[in-house]
């Protein structure tokens, strides 16, 4: 795999509440984010099924803590943890969480286009 940081991802996003850098390689997507708000994923999964993040993701936290909730189980990251999360999951993170995430490019596609699809709504609700 190529060397990847912030600096050289190809893709820079600021949400408002939250930021990202993305490289896309092999298939896979690298992420860099970054939360300045608590936030609950909640609301801006609705319309995947399940109402649920549909993606897998393996990560590590570098700052804060990021809570994974399941139909029978949490999961709780915090700094310094690796992960894997499969998919079926919803996500609240605190402010100023900071994580690298890798995730299949294609099926994370399809869960941020319905986050950024809410998203946008709510800003002009």
């Amino acid at each position: 795999m190529p060397k990847l940081s912030k600096d050289s991802a190809a893709d820079h996003k600021d949400w408002g509440p939250v930021e990202e850098w993305n490289t896309e390689v092999d298939g896979f997507s690298i992420d860099f984010i970054t939360f300045k708000v608590d936030m609950d994923s909640t609301p801006v999964l609705k319309g995947l099924p399940g109402d649920r993040c549909t993606c897998p993701h393996w990560g590590y936290v570098f700052k804060g803590k990021v809570t994974y909730t399941f139909d029978d189980h949490e999961e709780i990251h915090q700094a310094g943890d690796a992960f894997y999360v499969p998919a079926g999951h919803l996500q609240r993170v605190e402010a100023g969480t900071e994580y690298l995430q890798f995730s299949p490019a294609e099926e994370l596609r399809t869960v941020s286009e319905n986050i950024e699809r809410n998203f946008r709504q709510m800003q002009e609700a």
